[in-house]
């Protein structure tokens, strides 16, 4: 569900953990103990502008002291706002207000073996996760891909924390080594693999891990925008029970225009992971862009997540 209520924290140190990525610990702002929050868990942070306060998503992890919250943000170009913000207006001591810890992208409780695959800055679900089973006593194992050692966010931490369950590829320097899908055929039958990173990744992941003959409920990925749609166009939605009609715009999604018009969607992630927006479908055809119904479900075009999804020409929802 949407959580309106947010906590004040005090942004207590930053470490530059890269050249482009910077990592934050948040602590809270009487000295108590943070919420817990399990592996996989994020927070969305209000960042104030003078346009209105800017809502981002980022993994929590917390690798120093016990009751605060770490985030890790990589400087993005173009950054979206977000990022530019953490970088270059936040600074120690600052009070920002943030979501309390949520999870769309938990572990498995029945994999028998754990394998994550990261990019970048998708490590940082990852941090912990592993950090969940390590004290779980729990099989798994990283595969983390990275420009360069010098570019790898964490590499020290990870090769001393979990010696012989880290994997590295580096795509530049000597001893280049690409991260690739093919990997999957390795793993043994239980296993439940997770992937984070650059959207095409998670893609060539995905697809590979189904033609491999992974089980559905074995794959597990988690981004933090919703995926692009290059070829959107706009379409028509009318509902059921009122009969009214509305045009959903190219630039806008099926939740933005049922908000617009007074319809209250409950919502949270916004990127197709949680299913919290998930709306019935009574005839039409959607092109799903959602990462939690199963394919039996997007094929029955009775549902669709309104944050992302979208339709063809007209559709009638049941609403």
């Amino acid at each position: 569900m949407h959580q309106k209520s947010t906590l004040e924290v005090r942004v207590k140190s930053i470490i530059k953990e890269t050249a482009t990525i910077k990592r934050f610990t948040l602590q809270a702002m009487n000295g108590s103990k943070l919420p817990p929050f399990s592996g996989g868990s994020h927070i969305t942070t209000h960042l104030p502008k003078a346009s209105g306060a800017l809502e981002r998503s980022y993994s929590v992890f917390n690798l120093s002291e016990p009751g605060s919250i770490e985030i890790a943000v990589r400087l993005a170009e173009p950054s979206t706002g977000g990022s530019e913000y953490w970088h270059h207006h936040v600074s120690e001591g600052d009070v920002l207000k943030v979501s309390y810890p949520k999870n769309h992208f938990p572990l498995s409780f029945q994999a028998k073996h754990h394998v994550f695959y990261a990019a970048g800055i998708g490590i940082t679900p990852f941090l912990s996760m592993m950090s969940e089973l390590s004290a779980k006593k729990q099989s798994f194992e990283l595969h983390y891909a990275a420009k360069s050692k010098e570019q790898c966010a964490f590499f020290d931490f990870l090769s001393q924390t979990y010696p012989g369950q880290c994997h590295f590829y580096f795509s530049e320097g000597e001893n280049r080594q690409r991260l690739s899908a093919k990997l999957l055929m390795d793993h043994r039958i239980g296993t439940h693999v997770y992937f984070c990173g650059p959207e095409k990744m998670i893609q060539e992941f995905t697809i590979a891990a189904k033609s491999y003959g992974y089980p559905e409920f074995n794959v597990h990925y988690e981004r933090f925008a919703p995926p692009e749609k290059k070829d959107a166009v706009p379409f028509w939605i009318t509902l059921k029970q009122s009969g009214k009609q509305f045009e959903v715009p190219e630039e806008s999604s099926l939740l933005d225009v049922l908000h617009q018009n007074g319809i209250d969607i409950p919502f949270s992630c916004r990127v197709g992971g949680c299913g919290t927006c998930e709306v019935k479908v009574a005839e039409g055809e959607i092109d799903h862009y959602d990462a939690f119904l199963t394919d039996e479900q997007r094929d029955s075009n009775r549902t669709m997540l309104s944050c992302v999804s979208r339709g063809k020409g007209n559709v009638l929802l049941d609403l």
